[in-house]
This record gives structure tokens, C-alpha cells and sequence, in this order.
């Protein structure tokens, strides 16, 4: 089958794009931003990438292929922004979007297990995959980032068990359910729940309505592994739950929770009272030790006892874009990290903290790029998100003033108008033994290597 997939270079798409390759089926595809690093990957792969979307394209692909796979960043919002679909429309040409064909080609059949979340959702999915690996049962499993122990983001697996990240956000144009909602899961984590995604969903209530048509999936001899944590949650089971659920959480005491005790490094897995396992991993900060007890709870559902869990988590080595050194030059050190969102910014902050040299100081530098901060939605809450930071550089958005929203951290934080500004702003206020965490979930203009390239400048004049 010839498959030709729009909007390929997504994390999602692209790895529904290597799925379909290895399947054995043609795949082709294209993209307004046809770029490294998911460029080079699907190229790897054998897949024929085509920049734009334009129909002409057609003529291009030596016939018509069985089926075009749409992602959610084609819309009908702007006419003409995407001629190929008008001609898919038009010509009548058979297309469906990337969770419905994943449904139908891939999981169906398969012991799946979803993770679903505001936040954690790309870790935890990583840990759980990396927890079957290690335990011997070849899961397949897509994430939406690169787990560093399998150095690729997606395979089918010769097991029967799927692992896959269940995403919130919207299927596709013509398909306003979450993605998630395809997936048909057997074993589901939820992680948490906050509002985001605000150019979607009105309210946190509206993501809600799409968290309870998820578990309404989830079969009776399913398992549901929630954060009691989360009041969200809680409201999401309230309005009707009908799998056993096993909770997990820090803060709760409800009977039958797993929990932790110790330091996020270091610390005893915990039920009811009595330890089950010790794990010990070189990952920091509290939202990692909740993403391990979720992580832990769904392998269980599938034989996995929790003492072979952590040993597997002992040995797991995070993804790509979450706390990933990307240098140290003159004593300091340059991370990159995925947070986009002001709880997921503060629990990074948190968890670099706790890894700092004695005198050493947190930089934060911070770009909002996700399509909720373009809005300007959360603004109130990133001075608090920011906090722990010792000192904060921001990339100034367009349409609300980023200045005036962090007004309220004083000289700690400063906003400039470009990337490069940002770095040699940085670069000269650093010293050795601080520790610089660029957060962004895009490319944040190549950032951090500019910022490394910097330092060594100013290291190799003495500065």
C-alpha cells in the first residue's frame, strides 16, 4: 500500500510514518518544514519527503496513493493554505487521520497501554516501554520524543503488547476528538490533568468531557492507574468509571495507593504501608518519581512484579529534550528541556535544583512557543513557574508583553527580542558552576549550541 502522510515531520506523524514503513507499506509525505533532525530520520527510513503542500505534488509521487493520512496541523481555517487537501477533498481521494489508520493497522488486536496527561506523558511512556524491553517482552510503542535507551521513537515490537503516548490534543480537522480516543487501550495511565491546549478547549471542563470518553474505552478486565493527586482526575472517575483503577500519588493515603518514599533519586516503592522495591536512577526532581510509581503501576497490570520494574528503571537513561546535558564549557553547564507549560517549567527548575554544585547558580532561559503560551493564557502563572530560578532570560512573544507578566520577579528576569541577544546576555552573566536550562518545546533557534559556542568564546579570550 502507498500511504502518503501530511504534515509528516510532527513526532507524532513521523513516527506513524516509520510504523508504516516497517510494516512494508510505501511511504511519502510532506510538510511545510521538511528539517532535522525528523527529516533525516524519515529519509533513513527510505521515506520520500516533499516540502509543502502543494497538489501539484501529486504528479510527483508516480500515482495516487492508496491513502493520505492527515495530520492535525492541516486545517481548513485559511483558504488555499493547503491546496493537496482541497484536491483530496475534491477529487473525492480516500484520506483518514493518523490515529484512526494507527488504530486500524497497528494496534488493533494488541494489548494496549496508554499514557495520557498534561504532563510526563513522553517519560513515563518511555520508562514503561523501556520496563517490558527489559523484561523481555518486545513491546512496540510510539513516543512522541526519542527514549534514549531504544534511539528511535517509534517500532511495531514483536511482542503483543503497544505502548503509546495518548495525546489530548485534537485527531484532525475533520475529527475534533482527542487523539486518544482511537486507541482502544487495555491498560491506560493518567498522569495528571491542567488546562492547556487553550486553542482547542474552552476550559479545563471541556478537557475533562475528553479524559471520560477515554476511560469509557477501558474494558472491565482493564486497568486504570490515576493520579490521586489530581482533583481533575478524581472528577474525570467520578462521572463513571468501570475499570479497576489502581491509584498512585505522593500526596494521598487512600488505601491500596502506590506511593514513595525518599528522595526522587533515591527511594522505596510503597503500598499500603509496607515496601516493595528501592529504586535507584540518576533522574532528579518529584515529577520523575511520580512518572516512575505510574510507570511501575501499568507494568504491573501486565506481570511485571515492581522489584523487576525498578531494576529496569535503574537502567533507564530519560529521552531526548528532558534535562539532556548538552555541554559544559568553563563550569557551566547548558541543559535542554521540553517544558513548555508552567507546571512542567517549575518542576524542571525544581529538579534542576536539586542537582546544582554547592555554589552554583540556576539560569533559567525560557521561550513560550506552545500554542497556549502564543496566547498569552497562562502569563499570570509563570512568575511562580520561574521562581526558582536564580535568574530568568525570556524571548519576548508577539501579541501580549512577557516583560509585564514577569514584572513581578524584578531584576531576576530580563526579555529580549531575539535568540541572539538572549545567548550573548547569558553568555556574559555566566560563571562557573551555574547551571543554564533553555526551555522550549521547539528548536528555541539552535539556542543552546549558540550558547555553548559563546562560552567558548568568551573561555578562549579569558573573559
Amino acid at each position: 500500500m502507498h500511504i502518503h502522510i501530511l504534515g509528516i515531520c510532527g513526532t507524532f506523524m513521523g513516527g506513524v510514518a516509520a510504523l508504516a514503513r516497517e510494516a512494508g507499506h510505501r511511504v511519502t509525505g510532506c510538510d511545510a518544514q521538511v528539517y532535522p533532525p525528523m527529516s533525516d530520520q524519515l529519509r533513513a527510513l527510505g521515506i520520500d519527503l516533499i516540502e509543502g503542500y502543494d497538489s501539484a505534488q501529486l504528479e510527483q509521487l508516480g500515482g495516487t496513493p492508496d491513502v493520505f493520512v492527515i495530520g492535525n496541523v492541516v486545517s481548513r481555517a485559511k483558504t488555499g493554505a493547503y491546496p493537496l487537501m482541497e484536491t483530496i477533498l475534491d477529487k473525492g481521494l480516500p484520506y483518514t487521520s493518523g490515529p484512526q489508520w494507527l488504530a486500524e493497522n497497528v494496534l488493533q488486536g494488541r494489548h494496549v497501554l496508554a499514557v495520557a496527561g498534561t504532563h510526563g506523558k513522553t517519560t513515563t511512556t518511555s520508562m514503561l516501554a523501556w520496563i517490558l524491553q527489559d523484561a523481555g517482552l518486545e513491546p512496540g510503542f510510539l513516543v512522541g520524543g526519542v527514549p534514549q535507551n531504544f534511539g528511535v521513537s517509534a517500532r511495531l515490537g514483536a511482542g503483543k503488547h503497544f505502548v503509546i503516548e495518548a495525546d489530548e490534543y485534537d485527531t484532525a480537522f475533520f475529527d475534533k476528538r482527542s487523539k486518544f480516543v482511537h486507541y482502544r487501550p487495555r491498560t491506560v495511565v493518567l498522569n495528571n490533568l491542567e488546562f492547556d491546549h487553550a486553542d482547542i478547549f474552552a476550559d479545563l471542563a471541556a478537557i475533562e468531557t475528553q479524559f471520560h470518553h477515554l476511560i469509557r474505552t477501558v474494558p472491565s478486565t482493564g486497568r486504570i492507574v490515576s493520579n490521586f493527586d489530581a482533583p481533575a482526575l478524581d472528577r474525570v472517575l467520578t462521572r463513571g468509571c468501570y475499570t479497576p483503577v489502581q491509584p498512585f500519588g505522593l500526596e494521598t493515603s487512600a488505601t491500596g495507593t502506590l506511593t514513595a518514599s525518599g528522595e526522587p533519586h533515591d527511594f522505596a516503592v510503597m503500598r499500603d504501608g509496607r515496601k516493595l522495591a528501592q529504586l535507584t536512577w540518576a533522574l532528579q526532581g518529584r515529577h520523575n518519581q511520580m512518572n516512575a510509581l505510574a510507570a511501575l503501576a501499568a507494568a504491573e497490570h501486565v506481570g511485571i512484579d515492581l522489584a523487576r520494574g525498578t531494576q529496569a528503571l535503574g537502567r533507564f537513561e530519560n529521552v531526548k529534550r528532558r534535562m539532556e546535558l548538552r555541554g559544559t564549557v568553563h563550569g557551566v553547564s547548558v541543559y535542554d528541556d521540553f517544558a513548555h507549560h508552567p507546571t512542567a517549567i517549575a518542576l524542571t527548575l525544581d529538579g534542576a535544583r536539586r542537582q546544582l554544585p554547592a555554589r552554583g547558580r540556576l539560569l533559567a532561559v525560557f521561550e513560550a512557543r506552545s500554542n497556549t503560551m502564543k496566547l498569552g493564557t497562562m502569563a499570570a502563572q509563570l512568575p511562580g513557574a520561574l521562581a526558582d530560578a536564580d535568574a530568568v532570560w525570556a524571548l519576548q512573544p508577539q501579541g501580549w508583553s512577557l516583560s509585564d507578566a514577569l514584572a513581578p520577579l524584578g531584576e531576576r528576569a530580563r526579555v529580549l527580542d531575539s535568540v541572539d541577544a538572549l545567548v550573548a546576555d547569558v553568555a556574559a552573566a555566566c560563571r562557573p558552576g551555574d547551571v543554564v536550562v533553555g526551555m522550549s518545546n521547539g528548536s528555541f533557534g539552535g539556542l543552546h549550541g549558540k550558547l555553548l559556542d559563546a562560552l567558548a568564546a568568551r573561555a578562549a579570550q579569558g573573559a
